[in-house]
């Protein structure tokens, strides 16, 4: 049985196809996108476990989108 991880993170309407690309290319499938309680978008992503050679790798990429969410520098 395939077990899966999942990640969600804001998507910025300026910007919503580089996020979105972005987690693509690091092997995640976009499952929905809805509206966040602050009005904002917020896309949900799965993968499969160890879909990613590194094991922390989609850590690493949410705390990459949230420095770039925050202005911050990728």
């Amino acid at each position: 049985m395939t077990t899966w991880e999942y990640l969600t993170t804001p998507l910025l309407i300026h910007n919503t196809a580089a996020i979105l690309n972005n987690w693509g290319k690091q092997g995640w499938e976009l499952v929905q996108v809805v509206q966040g309680p602050e009005g904002g978008l917020v896309a949900y992503f799965k993968r499969p476990v160890g879909g990613d050679a590194a094991g922390n790798a989609g850590l690493a990429a949410a705390e990459q989108a949230s420095r770039q969410f925050e202005g911050g520098a990728a």
